[in-house]
């Protein structure tokens, strides 16, 4: 395999790097999702790297941004990893989206503002986001994962 200086760019069109964020309540018994504009499905919230290959602090700025939230905190160790196909939009051909997911934690007011790129969030129990057979796989494998977690 060959190493690519520009995998975290977007416009590396056959797949690219992203960094998203598994956002918990500060009681660590809830999680952020985003109910996402085009792909019109809840999900962790996240996004392209554009050229950062710092991807903790790319989850961390997706966070803030998708959220509104302030005062959260990145923990730097690599929660999961997914890869997931991007289907074609406009003049983008369908592509790969090689995710690196870090956890990022509410440690202040957890009234967040939607922005542009969500129709909408909810805080939604870990727990019941584990058992959800209508949840998308990786939310799913991301809540046991959580929950399996020793306390911190």
């Amino acid at each position: 395999m060959t190493a690519r200086v520009d995998a975290a760019c977007r416009e590396l069109l056959e797949g690219h790097l992203t960094g998203s964020a598994w956002l918990v309540s500060a009681d660590g018994r809830r999680v952020l999702l985003t109910h996402h504009r085009k792909l019109d499905r809840w999900l962790q919230l996240g996004g392209h790297a554009d050229g950062d290959a710092d991807l903790a602090c790319v989850a961390l700025r997706e966070a803030e941004e998708e959220s509104g939230l302030t005062g959260l905190v990145v923990e730097r160790t690599i929660f999961d990893l997914d890869r997931h196909r991007i289907p074609a939009r406009g003049d983008v051909p369908e592509h790969w989206h090689y995710d690196v997911r870090y956890v990022v934690r509410a440690t202040g007011s957890e009234a967040f503002t939607v922005s542009e790129e969500s129709h909408a969030l909810a805080w939604r129990d870990v727990a019941e986001l584990a058992a959800a057979d209508t949840a998308d796989e990786s939310l799913r494998r991301m809540a046991r994962r959580w929950l399996e977690r020793p306390p911190r």
